[in-house]
């Protein structure tokens, strides 16, 4: 039997730390992963981290916690499964739920918005070098070889780029027939010969109209945003909008705007912005059951779907059609990058703050990305409040 080279508080302790510190959003929280468990600890396999973020993808709800939650499942099944989720997530809520305590008695959050305007520039550059090391470690470097070898992998690393820049979200029927594709030409399975081959459905349920008390409403919307939005915390952003202010006037465009800033510069999953909206709407626990609400549905489709992953996962066949979302995947990741940055990068100061932290962030290794934040955080309360 093989001896674990952690332990599950170990594990359990890391989650913490990273949901406490973790600044930058799905694609720099995947890449802390990937540097921190697979890179340097080696606590998990490059294989198994690969399945874990086709795994994620695949499955609705965050990105980052999907992954967590699989990470946890490796080695300890359920209850790693259900301690990391718990991690993970846990600081970054109470620090909404302050937050959301702020909000309430000041009427606002001019300090958070200028902090915003330095962290925000600061984590499109810590992005920008996550995106671009996922990209070499997964489909291969920049050059004419990969280009030539891997070109099917690039040329869908590119159409998922395209469409999640312009569209805004990110294409999971893509990721499978992606996934689907690479399989067929790499190693096609026997099935792919017979007569009779499944198809696969994917059913897009209708909002309920469902009236009764506010928590119950709360449950059932969040719940609703965790199952049927696929992909990162920026593809839930426009559901929640339509939701939280338009169908349901929980609350103003203001103070939505306000929920996303107060998501991007705290630490952990961006989803988590909807227990500061929870919070707004119905207080502590309009907080925790959006929450839940919004995190449950993930955390059961990765357990359910994790053990039947992983015992196919050395299937050549399985292998190319993981190769193929991988690279799906990474492309989405790359284009929501544009996405943000063109909500972000307004001016010439944070202009010059995401490439100054892009050029740090490749000149001087194992730089603690917090060191970045706090130092971001403090320029943007300078030029906008001093």
């Amino acid at each position: 039997m093989t001896t674990l080279k952690y332990t599950l508080r170990e594990l359990t302790l890391y989650f913490l730390k990273l949901g406490t510190i973790g600044f930058g959003g799905p694609v720099a929280l995947v890449g802390y992963m990937h540097k921190d468990l697979v890179e340097n600890r080696k606590w998990i396999s490059e294989e198994e981290y690969k399945q874990g973020l086709a795994l994620a993808q695949l499955a609705p709800g965050p990105l980052a916690a999907q992954l967590g939650i699989y990470l946890g499942f490796v080695h300890y099944r359920l209850i790693g499964a259900t301690l990391i989720g718990f991690a993970f997530i846990l600081p970054s809520f109470i620090m909404v739920v302050l937050l959301g305590i702020i909000y309430k008695l000041y009427g606002g959050l001019p300090w958070i918005q200028a902090v915003f305007y330095g962290v925000g520039a600061a984590v499109i550059g810590l992005i920008v070098v996550s995106s671009y090391k996922l990209t070499v470690k997964s489909i291969g470097k920049f050059n004419l070889e990969s280009f030539r070898t891997n070109w099917l992998l690039w040329l869908f690393f590119l159409i998922n780029f395209s469409i999640t820049f312009i569209m805004r979200q990110e294409p999971v029927l893509l990721f499978i027939a992606a996934g689907f594709l690479y399989m067929i030409i790499k190693s096609p399975p026997k099935w792919w010969n017979s007569k009779s081959i499944n198809s696969i459905l994917l059913l897009q349920v209708p909002l309920w109209n469902y009236e009764s008390k506010t928590l119950i409403k709360i449950a059932i919307f969040f719940a609703e945003a965790g199952t049927f939005v696929f992909g990162s915390g920026l593809a839930i952003v426009p559901f929640l909008h339509s939701g939280v202010v338009i169908e349901n006037n929980w609350l103003t465009e203001q103070q939505f705007l306000d929920s996303v800033a107060v998501a991007m510069i705290t630490p952990g999953p961006v989803v988590i912005t909807v227990g500061f909206i929870g919070y707004l709407v119905d207080g502590f626990l309009g907080a925790l059951v959006a929450a839940l609400a919004t995190f449950l549905p993930c955390y059961i489709f990765t357990v359910a779907m994790a053990p039947y992953f992983h015992k196919i996962a050395g299937n050549k066949s399985v292998k190319s059609f993981v190769d193929g979302i991988t690279a799906a995947v990474i492309g989405a990741l790359a284009g929501s990058v544009l996405v943000i940055a063109s909500q972000t990068i307004i001016d010439i100061p944070t202009v010059l703050i995401a490439v100054i932290t892009i050029i740090t962030l490749f000149r001087v290794k194992n730089l603690p990305e917090p060191y970045i934040i706090i130092i971001a955080a403090l320029f943007g309360l300078f030029i906008k409040l001093i």
